[in-house]
């Protein structure tokens, strides 16, 4: 990338491809199964968890999944988390021998798999990350893309306004 047209087409382009990680009424078959990669999930075998839905994916030839690898989602206490988006399932405490569960009952026949739905602190069930009482309270504006993002995909980055900053400051006419 090597001009401001270019950022503009980046972030574009991989912000259609990547709309159904923040539009839960996103109108795809397609989905991403978000795997949190931050300390504590890593630390409870979540990269296994990410490599599991990989090899099974393949195995069974479903071609409208994307596994994504996350940074922290900041509820280490429930980790290893696992998103399905664009509905936007939050799986929590899940292990790796539940992939193989969450590919058949979720992605393959539609249903959500009930046992592994986070628990609020008052222990009733939340579909959603949005759900917890935790997360009402709260506005991230330095991590909001934490657990939305792979981390490791500048594209990714880009897509949701990275180096947007930088673009005005660049772009902007100074008349000083």
């Amino acid at each position: 990338m090597k001009t401001i047209t270019e950022l503009h087409k980046i972030r574009e382009e991989k912000r259609i491809e990547l709309d159904l990680r923040i539009n839960t009424k996103a109108d795809t078959r397609q989905k991403h199964i978000l795997v949190c990669q931050g300390t504590g999930c890593t630390s409870s075998k979540s990269l296994e968890i990410l490599e599991n839905f990989k090899k099974i994916i393949k195995e069974k030839k479903i071609e409208n999944v994307r596994v994504i690898k996350t940074g922290c989602f900041g509820l280490c206490a429930k980790g290893p988390i696992v998103i399905i988006r664009p509905e936007d399932t939050f799986y929590a405490m899940v292990k790796p021998e539940d992939c193989e569960e969450i590919i058949q009952t979720h992605i393959i026949e539609g249903n959500k798999v009930e046992r592994l739905l986070a628990k609020d602190i008052d222990g009733t069930k939340v579909n959603s990350l949005d759900d917890l009482n935790f997360y009402k309270k709260q506005k991230r504006i330095a991590l909001k893309n934490c657990g939305v993002i792979n981390p490791e995909e500048i594209d990714e980055y880009i897509a949701f306004d990275g180096y947007l900053a930088l673009e005005k400051i660049l772009t902007r006419n100074d008349t000083r």
